[in-house]
Order: structure tokens, then C-alpha cells, then sequence
């Protein structure tokens, strides 16, 4: 914030910056750039949740996201996120826990010729069903073990 004037308008990069340094919007971060904008703290709340860019919980160590673009929810992408949520014990926009795993819904990720597609962490997993999710986090639970 040294480099920037305190106006209103600078909000939105604001949090963005915040986000991009802390992996996600923390309450007393939303409260200091309140403070620092002169704004209520409820005002950049309500920006932060307005936009699905912004998270208030970090990301887990595997981050899941299913596709839900739409080539992959004909595919019944929804199915799989689903299966997700109940593999996983998380729903959308949480993180699990112990930290290991947050679940994502996003707009598209250009593999729909692949569809219904997973990507968990940073390895694309195609032509997903609702029965492959288990075999799919397989890999992601044995190095959470490994590395407790």
C-alpha cells in the first residue's frame, strides 16, 4: 500500500495484490485496506464476495477444480463434482480441514475435447467420471501420508 494514494478506486487491484502475495483474502487484510481506503470494512467485503476471483480461505496443498464449461457439464461434469464433494468431505469453495485439499468450480479450461475434465493441482485429469474420482486423489492422499 506505500505506492498507493488511499483512493477508492484502487479497491479492486488492492485486494487483488493482497490475494496474489497471501493466496487469499484474509479478514484483517480486508480490515487494513478498509482503513487504509477510508472505506467500512463491509464495503470491501461485499467486493471480495461479489467476484468469484477473490478466495477467503487459502487454497489446499491439491487443489481440485472441475471444469463446468460447456462442453464438460453435458458431460455431466456436475456428477463428478458431486463425487468430489463427497470424496473430498468439502463443498465448493472450501478447503478440507487438515489443508490438503480446496475444491473449485471454474468457468472453463480449454480441454473440451476432453470433457468431463479434473484438473488437481497442476495435472489434468480427462474424460472423468463420477467412479474414477477415488482413483484420481489416490496419488495426492499417498504424498499427504508421505509427508506427515
Amino acid at each position: 500500500m506505500d505506492r498507493r494514494k488511499g483512493e477508492r478506486k484502487e479497491l479492486i487491484s488492492l485486494l487483488q495484490e493482497t490475494q496474489t502475495e497471501l493466496g487469499y483474502l484474509p479478514k484483517g487484510a480486508m480490515q487494513e485496506i478498509a482503513c487504509f481506503l477510508g472505506i467500512k470494512a463491509v464495503e470491501v467485503w461485499g467486493v471480495a464476495t461479489f467476484y468469484n476471483q477473490f478466495r477467503l480461505v487459502p487454497l489446499g496443498k491439491h487443489p481440485v477444480k472441475v471444469c463446468m464449461g460447456t462442453a464438460c457439464h453435458l458431460a455431466r461434469g456436475r456428477l463428478i463434482l458431486e463425487a468430489l464433494e463427497r470424496e473430498l468431505d468439502i463443498k465448493v469453495g472450501e478447503t478440507a480441514e487438515d489443508g490438503n485439499f480446496s475444491l473449485e468450480r471454474v468457468a472453463c479450461i480449454g480441454c473440451c475435447m476432453l470433457a468431463p475434465v479434473v484438473v488437481i493441482g497442476d495435472r489434468i485429469h480427462p474424460k472423468m467420471t463420477p467412479f474414477k474420482v477415488e482413483e484420481a486423489l489416490i496419488p495426492y492422499k499417498i504424498l499427504t501420508k508421505q509427508a506427515s
